[in-house]
């Protein structure tokens, strides 16, 4: 690959040409890279013209997460093959969809189907986040995502005071939910949590409920979005809601958009194989590592819940969090550097040895 007449890294201008790509979640097409939704009047720039202004800040969505890894990856095995390098394990690229609505049409099927078994996967790298400082985040476990809540009464009329409303009940959910909400935000920044993947996140993201506006519902929803730390007893969080339920009253149900009860994490003992492979690579090109519970989720949940190690990791330090938000961006420096870090980094994860129990 030659450099464009303006000069541009050749690298750079593929990540830009795929930054073009306008493939936005929720997005029929499963064939293509999701992303997350644009509100183009809150952006400096056009999100998917991909603008690099004078300090090399590409702005576009997808530019953090996650069409940088997908380049850097393909760019780092270009440059290594390039050079004569022969792994001693093979590697996969795996480009997956589905990951921002849930992953169960993509990778949460895939791990359990022939195909995937076949390529018998030793290790995985994913997706993390930037880093504002100069250190690289690496996180080895994640938050399991959850819940909704309906509550159901006799209808009536606006005018009148009806009993113990759908509205009523659904009130005192809410507090409870609320209320442990404000206790793990008190909790974060204590000597016993320290990032946000340490506590368990509520936020409610949906009311509904109504016909009109003069008549009481006899249905009203409330959603909220909950990131449960691999720490927390699953089953005894979820007798935790049976009991905000049963407080607020009768006819009140639960159920999961998503409910994933795996908590496996991935060592990073300095004995474990995959880990000491993959922190000294990293020290070799002298970066300092910040290792985390990843606040959201990825697909790395289902790789680790048929028990393959993975890490989730973008070389991404000195950039502040822009995933899903307004102006994301990448500097052309930073992206340029994360090749190189995996260039370093997949030769030495392929370099391990074969272990017990592996065929």
């Amino acid at each position: 690959m030659t450099r464009s007449p303006d000069g541009e890294d050749p690298s750079v201008t593929l990540f830009r040409e795929y930054l073009r790509l306008k493939t936005v979640h929720p997005e029929p097409d499963y064939g293509q890279t999701p992303l997350s939704g644009v509100q183009t009047e809150h952006w400096k720039y056009d999100a998917f013209k991909a603008f690099k202004d004078a300090k090399g800040d590409i702005y576009a969505r997808g530019s953090q997460d996650m069409k940088c890894v997908t380049i850097q990856y393909i760019q780092a095995v270009r440059k290594l093959k390039a050079q004569g390098w022969k792994p001693a394990r093979t590697v996969h690229l795996m480009f997956v969809p589905d990951e921002e609505v849930g992953g169960h049409k993509g990778m949460e099927t895939f791990v359990t189907q022939p195909e995937f078994q076949k390529l018998n996967i030793g290790f995985a790298l994913d997706e993390g986040l930037a880093n504002p400082g100069e250190a690289f985040t690496v996180f080895y476990g994640e938050r399991n995502p959850w819940c909704e809540c309906r509550t159901q009464t006799i209808p009536g009329h606006g005018s009148r005071f009806v009993e113990n409303t759908a509205a009523e009940k659904l009130r005192q959910v809410i507090n409870s939910f609320l209320d442990f909400r404000e206790k793990e935000k008190q909790r974060l920044n204590t000597s016993e949590c320290f990032t946000l993947g340490d506590v368990t996140t509520v936020n409610m993201t949906m009311v509904k409920g109504g016909v009109a506006y003069n008549v009481i519902p006899a249905e009203m929803d409330v959603s909220f979005d909950l990131r449960i730390p691999p720490t927390v007893n699953l089953q005894e969080f979820e007798r935790q809601i049976q009991e905000w339920c049963a407080e607020a009253g009768q006819d009140i149900t639960y159920e999961f958009a998503q409910k994933h009860m795996n908590q496996n994490i991935t060592s990073t003992d300095d004995t474990d194989p995959w880990w000491s492979a993959f922190s000294a690579a990293c020290k070799s090109l002298n970066m300092t590592l910040e290792k985390e519970i990843f606040p959201a989720a990825t697909d790395s949940r289902f790789i680790r819940a048929v028990g393959i190690p993975a890490i989730g990791f973008s070389p991404m330090n000195r950039t502040p969090i822009l995933l899903h938000d307004h102006n994301e961006y990448l500097n052309e420096e930073v992206f340029l550097k994360g090749i190189g870090v995996y260039e370093r980094l997949i030769p030495a994860l392929t370099s391990v040895p074969a272990l017990a129990g592996e065929a």
